[in-house]
């Protein structure tokens, strides 16, 4: 597939941080991968190289943040040439590929939710996509339809279902006055705690708790946006341990 022209939509949400949303490349050097990094969205794109190396064609975008919120977010790329408009919800960007070519020269593959393994170093190291995805659009082929009806030839449909499973996760929000207080166990001489946290702000508290019998206590807290843990033993010398992160 040789083409000036493409465009690429879809609609996708996951909870997972990385991922390849979809891939393809062709035999001469060119392809096109996007994917999410550390909760954001890059394109990679190369419309050719040349192997003197005075022309060099890989270009990387990177958009958005925090997109593993398991929020449903669209995306549009639109190719003419070397001139690509990416929006992400709404917020379009405008570049220019290097290199000197107009032309997307694919093989007749490009998958969707993850890459082939093909031998090469990127191939091995990058994780398939995890979540859902809808309307997918390609070139004016309704991707997500095809793939539900079998029309898709040839395709090798790995294990999809056709409807989105939500995560069995809870989450509470908290404000600048809110707080949730649990019973502890007295009994115990194990304190464990573990949860997940998102939050702009680079200052506050995110658990304390008593010890027993008056034997101290314990803080988690962020501060200056970084997480520390305060321990307060009152028997000992040293009666205070900080641990930041």
């Amino acid at each position: 597939m040789k083409t000036l022209k493409d465009v690429i939509s879809l609609k996708f949400k996951t909870s997972e941080s990385e991922g390849v949303i979809f891939h393809g490349e062709g035999q001469q050097g060119d392809y096109i991968t996007l994917e999410l990094k550390k909760a954001k969205l890059v394109l990679n794109l190369n419309l050719g190289s040349n192997q003197l190396g005075s022309i060099y064609g890989h270009t990387s975008v990177m958009t958005g943040s925090l997109l593993d919120d398991h929020h449903w977010h669209s995306i549009i790329i639109e190719r003419h040439g070397r001139n690509i408009n990416l929006t992400l919800d709404r917020h379009m960007q405008h570049f220019r590929t290097n290199g000197e070519f107009d032309y997307l020269d694919l093989d007749y593959e490009i998958t969707f939710g993850g890459m082939p393994f093909s031998g090469k170093p990127s191939s091995n190291s990058r994780k398939n996509f995890k979540g859902c995805m809808e309307s997918i659009n390609y070139n004016g082929n309704n991707i997500t339809d095809l793939a539900k009806r079998k029309k898709l030839e040839p395709s090798n449909v790995g294990n999809l279902s056709f409807s989105c499973v939500e995560p069995h996760t809870v989450p509470v929000f908290f404000n600048a006055t809110s707080y949730l207080e649990v019973p502890g166990r007295p009994s115990q001489d194990l304190f464990s705690v573990s949860f997940l946290f998102r939050t702009w702000n680079p200052n506050g508290l995110l658990v304390f708790s008593n010890f027993a019998d008056d034997l101290g206590n314990v803080e988690i807290d962020i501060n200056e946006g970084k997480v520390s843990v305060h321990i307060n033993v009152t028997l000992v010398k040293k009666n205070r341990i900080d641990i930041s992160s």
